[in-house]
């Protein structure tokens, strides 16, 4: 078991942080960049609350060509973010139904960026902007000279990379994920209802040390399950399930994300054959994400894979014979970024060219569909180093394990 990692960050680490974006600022002509969401607002300043679970109040923090970043927020997270890395905090009385922060926000952005400025916010693929559009339309008509423009390459390729602490702290919830798979056997049994699984398994993670879970999916079903977004249903497991957890278990901020499969009490051949092709697939994934190989790389060596079921050593009597690869795993990507966010940059997908790069954290997570209305998926987290992939999850064993 790794050491608990010391909680939240120095100083220093939250300067280099905003250090990195200014200078990516000052090489694109970006006078000022303004941040709404959670896990961008944290990054930079260590503001850390379940707070955000509210809509109800919108939150600004804008980083400056130099200095720390500045704090425009509702008078109730003042204390917070006076504890947190940040010097210059400006707030207003929120909820206000005439003005939620808006004149304060622009008033704040002509006085450090001036009113030529340039302005940055995110804009990219997986970012959305945490204001009501309303009040951005109006923040647009008191900023007129004030250009807006693209600030995701700049804040994706920042948090692409992750620090060593960053890293301790997704390894530290991976072994906490680790552990609660390990107790699996304790809660799934022959005649327990799924969501009693979920429940009890969430219990295994806080447990094991995890400071909430909110990411918890799966499936069961005889020889597969039909998805892995689906709710938890009371439909007891039963022999010849397949039982698959996966979760997004936080520690400190930082998140896991790996599956686990077991089969209820007795396991068929093809149930056998088709975990061991993912568990091969995943394998290939693994080996091929090296530093200079891209996103797509790993993908086509993970479909390359996947393709052979219905082939070959694997053909089982199955009906894949002639199937594209895209049919037999066909849910979008092979996995993909993690960090403070469940799912980051990039994604593991044929047309993803982003060059993996030293101390990224991904996801390997090849599926397949096994026959019609029956799937199965692997994942495990992966650390890109210098000297080849390192695992941050402990791999799964190599044949799916029988509980029950």
């Amino acid at each position: 078991m790794i050491a608990k990692p010391p909680r939240g960050f120095t100083d220093s680490e939250y300067q280099q942080r905003s250090e990195n974006a200014q200078h990516l600022m000052s090489e694109q002509g970006i006078d000022a960049i303004l941040l709404t969401t959670e896990p961008d607002i944290r990054y930079f300043t260590g503001f850390f609350t379940r707070f955000w679970e509210s809509p109800t109040r919108p939150w600004f923090v804008i980083i400056p060509k130099t200095g720390k970043p500045i704090a425009v927020i509702p008078s109730i997270g003042l204390d917070l973010m006076s504890s947190c890395w940040v010097a210059d905090i400006r707030t207003w009385t929120s909820p206000n139904l005439l003005d939620d922060g808006v004149s304060l926000l622009s008033d704040t952005l002509l006085e450090i960026a001036g009113t030529n400025a340039k302005i940055g916010i995110p804009m990219g693929h997986e970012t959305h902007l945490r204001m009501p559009l309303n009040d951005f339309t109006q923040l647009k008509k008191k900023l007129k000279t004030v250009e807006f423009v693209d600030a995701h390459p700049i804040l994706s390729s920042l948090q692409l990379i992750k620090s060593d602490a960053e890293i301790a702290k997704i390894q530290y919830a991976c072994g906490i994920a680790d552990r609660s798979f390990n107790r699996v056997s304790e809660i799934a049994f022959i005649g327990e209802p799924l969501g009693n699984v979920f429940r009890n398994f969430q219990r295994l993670l806080l447990e094991e040390g995890a400071d909430w879970v909110p990411y918890l999916a799966g499936g069961a079903g005889q020889g597969g399950y039909r998805d892995v977004i689906s709710p938890t249903s009371d439909e007891p497991l039963a022999d010849g399930d397949v039982l698959m957890l996966d979760t997004g278990a936080l520690f400190d901020g930082y998140f896991c994300d790996f599956d686990r499969n077991y089969a209820i009490a007795s396991v068929s051949e093809q149930t056998k054959d088709a975990y061991q092709l993912l568990y091969a697939a995943t394998d290939a994934g693994i080996n091929a994400a090296q530093i200079g190989q891209s996103a797509s790389d790993v993908y086509q060596a993970i479909a390359d894979v996947i393709g052979q079921w219905g082939q070959g050593e694997w053909d089982q009597g199955q009906s894949g014979q002639g199937q594209s690869t895209e049919s037999k795993g066909d849910v979008g990507r092979m996995g993909h970024g993690l960090g403070m966010r469940l799912t980051e940059w990039p994604s593991l997908i044929s047309s993803d060219q982003t060059p993996l790069q030293e101390n990224m954290v991904l996801t390997i997570e090849p599926s397949m569909t096994i026959c019609e209305g029956t799937i199965m998926v692997h994942e495990e987290n992966i650390l890109i180093t210098k000297n080849g992939p390192q695992l941050l999850s402990k791999r799964a064993s190599p044949d799916i394990p029988i509980i029950g």
